[in-house]
């Protein structure tokens, strides 16, 4: 017997019992289902999160003020008040090779007014840098210029939620709002970011010179500064880079070279690589899980074909009777089981597929289904089916002919 002809005889025995043929790649079915739409959606998610991760910043250092210990108490992290906007300015000349640019960020709040309306929303003092450092452009208007940062001007950007809640569809460039009952001058609103990777909408904001909000907003004459932003030319200098801020802070600081900074480094590479190694984690967690519904499925098809290999005794007899050879008989209830878990497995990458991108609708959630994933569950579930097929398919091989012809 030729292969064609193999394949035929065992679509043949599998069409005889449609029903159990299909009850028994049910297993099958649901573990490819099950592996594509987990694997689909832990890949979106990972993709989603280095998006969120890329809108944060160019290869971006985040600066902040470390914990205080006083007579053995730390406090919390920002216990220290030392870092400053003159050491942002310092980075950007001192460290140049990698630096491309560096904002500091001053954060307030209130209740801001224009006219009849109000909106309560946060308010970040930053430089003329800070679009660049953090990929974020003027949608329309400007931005605020040095000399405006220089001397404090009451000016400021809107993001878009603020303009949707304070005008509405009238043109804010221009206008005056106050916050705090301060006045400024609206100069431009920056385009639509959207919600973080945690929910919060990062268009709620009212960006001004830092210097402005100090001196206005907070009153202060301390030139401290929550944060700073640093944004390199490549990811490849990061650890470079750090290690050059962390010793130039300590030497503006008058801190020993031994002695512990006054400051947090986190860059934006150290959170990926966290969200991607949970993502993965849980991604590899519920692929095995589902692949526990292909060895399940892969012992469903294993039960049927001894079943099968015992209905059929007489048929095996007959067939060995009229020239068909152990290997004929070995590859025809192996073709069987290849040919059940390949068309459940089929069944499955369709199921698999439709079912991701329909809890990426109802979610909102981004999907990212690939070739190799497809590709590799569809391959697995051949593998299956020669697998737990050979078992069945051996025994029928070494049944003897006359025994079979005398079997009732």
């Amino acid at each position: 017997m030729n292969l064609w002809m193999i394949f035929k005889v065992a679509l043949r025995a599998i069409a005889r019992n449609k029903t159990r043929s299909l009850l028994t790649a049910l297993g099958i079915i649901v573990g490819i289902a099950a592996v594509i739409a987990v694997v689909s959606i832990g890949q979106g998610a990972s993709t989603m999160m280095v998006n969120e991760i890329n809108n944060m910043g160019s290869n971006l250092i985040m600066v902040f003020p470390a914990s205080r210990n006083m007579g053995g108490v730390r406090s919390g992290s920002g216990g220290f008040q030392t870092l400053t906007a003159d050491d942002g300015i310092a980075i950007t000349k001192d460290i140049s090779h990698y630096v491309k640019a560096v904002s500091p960020m001053v954060r307030t709040s209130g209740q801001i007014i224009y006219q009849e309306k109000n909106w309560a929303t946060q308010v970040q003092g930053v430089s003329v840098d800070y679009p660049a450092v953090r990929n974020w452009n003027i949608g329309q208007g400007i931005f605020f210029s040095d000399t405006e940062q220089r001397i404090g001007s009451r000016v400021c950007i809107l993001g878009t939620t603020v303009v949707e809640n304070l005008f509405g569809d009238d043109d804010p460039i221009g206008k005056v709002i106050r916050i705090r009952n301060m006045p400024f001058k609206v100069l431009g609103v920056m385009e639509h970011k959207g919600s973080n990777a945690m929910g919060q909408d990062q268009d709620d904001v009212i960006l001004a010179p830092y210097t402005t909000v100090k001196r206005v907003l907070q009153k202060s004459k301390f030139n401290n500064v929550n944060m700073l932003n640093v944004s390199l030319y490549s990811l490849d200098d990061m650890d470079a880079a750090k290690k050059e801020i962390e010793a130039l802070i300590k030497q503006r600081h008058k801190i020993r070279p031994s002695g512990d900074p006054d400051v947090n480094l986190i860059d934006t590479t150290e959170i990926s690589n966290t969200i991607g190694s949970v993502s993965k984690l849980m991604t590899i967690l519920l692929t095995t899980v589902a692949s526990i519904s292909l060895v399940v499925g892969g012992i469903g098809i294993m039960n049927i074909m001894l079943v099968s290999v015992t209905e059929r005794t007489r048929e095996i007899g007959l067939r060995m009777a009229i020239g068909a050879t152990p290997s004929d008989i070995l590859l025809q209830f192996i073709a069987e089981s290849m040919v059940l878990s390949t068309v459940g497995g089929l069944i499955g990458v369709a199921l698999g597929v439709v079912g991701a991108k329909t809890v990426g609708n109802l979610q909102n959630w981004p999907i990212l289904i690939t070739t190799s994933s497809v590709l590799v569950s569809f391959l697995f579930s051949a593998m299956v089916g020669v697998f737990f097929g050979f078992y069945p398919a051996l025994r029928a091989s070494r049944l003897n002919p006359i025994d079979c012809l005398r079997y009732e």
